[in-house]
Order: structure tokens, then sequence, then C-alpha cells
């Protein structure tokens, strides 16, 4: 097996052609084409950067190939074993020996070719290059890094691809991280109203606890006082007694009263008896002494 053969098995670590869609050969070393199949259906970059090739032979149809990198070979001719691959849209052929515009005349079949890398070959030396390449190619956009118009292309590096690809995705990760924030926000927000809902009815429900003590309490009082004045009202033992025993009789008490004013009216009749014998016995001594 040769070189090519060996690093193209290498490379494919088991898989088979068909899933294949990135094959790089660089520095491979090999003066042509070998290994390299058909079967590549879906083959969409090929790298073969400084293999040693001064030939395209035996370069297989390759239909979904879209990137070829063949700089820094030795390759001058042959570039109509390119037909095939009518995908091809960036083609780079820089550090070859490419010394005529007439070699580049098989590009034409390449419908979707935009991007061709020519620099460091002879043909650039030739007078009006750019002009004659862009006039040979009407479809091809970028030659050896510009436009028509000298207008630099802006190229996107892989590592800047990914690297943005990545922030992306970090950027979707925080949206999603600030998404469950603010959904925890509003979790938290609703149990905070839960919580003050729930406050609020126990608050409500202490209000009707205290004034369904304040009630027990009236009633207690208002108990209390049923009982003091039904004890204050009750006659006590001995009064029951004497009420039982005697019959209260206003007739009597009303002849006591006479009986005790009788008395009185007797003793004030006793005071003035007494008075007047002593007034008449003082009138007689006087009398004995006028007749002395």
């Amino acid at each position: 097996m040769s070189a090519m053969g060996k690093r193209i098995e290498l490379e494919m670590r088991g898989r088979p052609c068909c899933e294949i869609k990135d094959l790089n050969l660089d520095n491979c070393r090999s003066q042509c084409i070998e290994g390299l199949k058909e079967e590549f259906t879906c083959l969409e970059s090929l790298s073969l950067i400084n293999v040693g090739l001064t030939a395209l032979k035996n370069f297989p149809k390759l239909p979904t190939l879209q990137r070829l990198e063949l700089s820094d070979n030795r390759i001058s001719c042959g570039l109509d074993k390119l037909q095939e691959c009518t995908n091809i849209s960036h083609l780079n052929l820089s550090g070859n020996k490419i010394k005529d515009i007439d070699t580049l005349k098989a590009l034409q079949s390449l419908p979707n070719l935009k991007n061709l890398d020519l620099f460091n070959c002879e043909v650039t030396n030739e007078e009006n290059y750019r002009e004659e390449v862009f006039r040979l190619l009407p479809k091809l956009q970028y030659l050896d890094g510009y436009d028509k118009d000298d207008k630099e292309e802006v190229v996107e590096d892989e590592d800047d691809i990914e690297d943005g690809e990545d922030e992306e995705d970090e950027d979707d990760g925080e949206v999603d991280v600030s998404d469950e924030d603010e959904d925890e926000d509003d979790d938290e927000d609703n149990l905070d109203e839960e919580d003050d809902d729930d406050e609020d009815e126990d608050e409500i429900d202490e209000d009707v606890d205290d004034e369904d003590e304040d009630e027990e309490d009236e009633e207690d009082e208002e108990g209390e006082e049923g009982i003091g004045l039904e004890y204050l009202q009750k006659p006590g033992p001995e009064l029951e007694e004497d009420s039982e025993g005697e019959e209260f009789d206003p007739g009597e008490e009303g002849e006591d009263d006479e009986v005790v004013d009788v008395d009185e009216e007797d003793e004030e009749e006793g005071v003035d008896a007494e008075s007047r014998g002593t007034k008449r016995k003082h009138d007689g001594e006087d009398d004995e002494e006028g007749d002395d």
C-alpha cells in the first residue's frame, strides 16, 4: 500500500468511506493520487498540501467536494481532472508550477468556483493577469484573496467560527439561566404572596379569636355580675328563719307606736305635775312668811 493509501486508512479511523466529510492528507508525500476513491460520496473538504504532486492523475469523481487544497505542490497542468468535481467553490493552487492563463481554461467546467488562489505561481507575473482571469472565469468572486475591485476577502478563521459558535451556545445558556432565575424569582414572588396571604389569614384568624375571647370575657363578666346580684338578693339563713317564724303585721307595729306615744305623754304630764307641785310648795312658804 502506498504512503497516501496508508494515510487515508489512518484518517478514516475505521469509518466507512460514505461517512467521511473531511479528509486531511497533508505532507503524506506522493507524486500522484493513490487510494482516493469515488466511494467518498459525502466528502466536502480535501487537503493535499505539500504532498509533492506533479499531476492530478487518478483524481476521482467527487460530486460533493466543495473545498480543495493543493498548495505547495509541483502541478503544472492537468487541471481537467477536476471537471467531474462540479461542486468545488474554493480551489487553492498557490505555490505550484502553473505558468500561463491557458492552463486555467480547464477550470471553466467548475460552475460553482468562487474563490481561486494562484499566489506564488508564475502565471501571476503575466501582464493583466487579474483582468484576464476574471474574464476567463466570470463567476469568480475572489482571486488571490481580492475581488475585482481589489477589496480584500474577509476570511473567518475556523477557530474564530468555533469560538463564535461556543459563545452563541454560552449566550443561549446564559439566556436559559436568566429565564430560570426569572422563573425562580416569579416562584419566590408567588411564594411570598402566598405567605402574605397566609399571614393575612392568620391575622384574620387571630382577630376572630380575639373577638371570641372578648365575647367570652364579656359573658364571664356578665355571669359573675349575675351571680353577685343573686348572692346579694338571696336572704341569709337567720333572715329566712325569722321570716318563716314571724309574719309581718303592720297593725302591731302601729299599736306599739301608739303605746310609745302614750308613755311619752304620761311622762310629760308627770313632769308638769311635779313642776306644779313645786310651785305650790313655794307659794305656801311665801304665804307663811307673810303671816309671820
